[in-house]
């Protein structure tokens, strides 16, 4: 399945959400990660997830297609992050 992943999280958190996302999804723009997953690497996810936020202050919207071939994405401006990144 395909994941994208947006979550809007207190600075003092950013990181280590960051640091989460990045171990199964590709960062694509600020607090936006996107990838193929497995249901249980989407539930690993989740649960490290619940781990790291507080549920009363922060929040994070995980979307989820069938794959990705289902999804059309369009840019405009410049194009932060993805695999082009990487050193």
């Amino acid at each position: 399945m395909y994941v994208i992943l947006v979550y809007d999280v207190a600075v003092e958190r950013v990181a280590k959400v960051l640091k989460i996302g990045r171990k199964y999804l590709t960062w694509v723009q600020n607090s936006v990660l996107e990838g193929e997953l497995t249901r249980a690497q989407l539930e690993k996810l989740k649960g490290e997830l619940k781990e790291a936020m507080d549920e009363e202050e922060d929040s994070v919207l995980i979307y989820v297609l069938r794959s990705e071939k289902w999804l059309e994405r369009q840019e405009l401006g410049k194009r932060k992050g993805g695999p082009e990144w990487v050193i």
